[in-house]
């Protein structure tokens, strides 16, 4: 075919609309920035009402039932807070995810010391292994928050609490081994 043949010029059109329908993704990626923040901001409120309270835990005439109802209440809403950051964490690690995957790289990131630590996604796989380690943490934490109002009455109470840790460790341990089964993957395709 001719470079100026009708063909050509309609594939080249056609590629270029394609190609920058990619741009849609901003939508998520400020939307989900926007979520971030807000989230953050709950979160911080979350602080700022906890603190407002705790104040209280430190009064000598409260009555010791009043106090262990006071410090389970406080830290219920430590558990809470961590859960707002996590998912907040959440949220701006996939805003960014979706931002270097489909739009361009952040200059700023690449220049910065903890990028590679924060941000080093080159495929959605990447984004998924970061966003799924972040959403274990939070599971994580609402088991805890879950367990702090767990009533251990009868043996059975006792032994399904104890399978849900165990449960939690092998998340773990497998997040752990299948991470560093990647990196050696990873070593050995990059030595061939």
């Amino acid at each position: 075919m001719k470079p100026n043949h009708p063909l050509r010029l309609i594939e080249k059109v056609f590629e270029s609309i394609l190609w920058n329908s990619r741009l849609v993704v901003l939508v998520a990626v400020v939307t989900s920035l926007a979520t971030a923040l807000a989230v953050f901001w709950m979160a911080s409120v979350d602080v700022w009402n906890m603190l407002t309270h705790v104040v209280h835990y430190g009064d000598m005439s409260l009555p010791a039932e009043a106090r262990a109802d006071m410090r389970a209440m406080l830290i219920a809403h430590v558990v809470e807070i961590i859960d707002g950051y996590l998912l907040a964490t959440v949220l701006l690690i996939f805003s960014l995810g979706l931002y270097e995957l489909f739009i361009s790289r952040i200059d700023q990131a690449a220049n910065s010391e903890t990028h590679s630590r924060v941000l080093f996604i080159r495929n959605l796989d990447d984004l998924k292994n970061r966003l799924a380690k972040v959403v274990l943490m939070i599971l994580i934490v609402k088991f805890f928050e879950h367990a702090l109002n767990m009533d251990f009455d009868t043996a059975m109470n006792l032994l399904v609490f104890a399978g849900g840790i165990a449960l939690i460790g092998l998340a773990l341990f497998l997040s752990h081994a299948g991470e560093k089964h990647g990196a050696e993957g990873g070593d050995e395709n990059a030595s061939h």
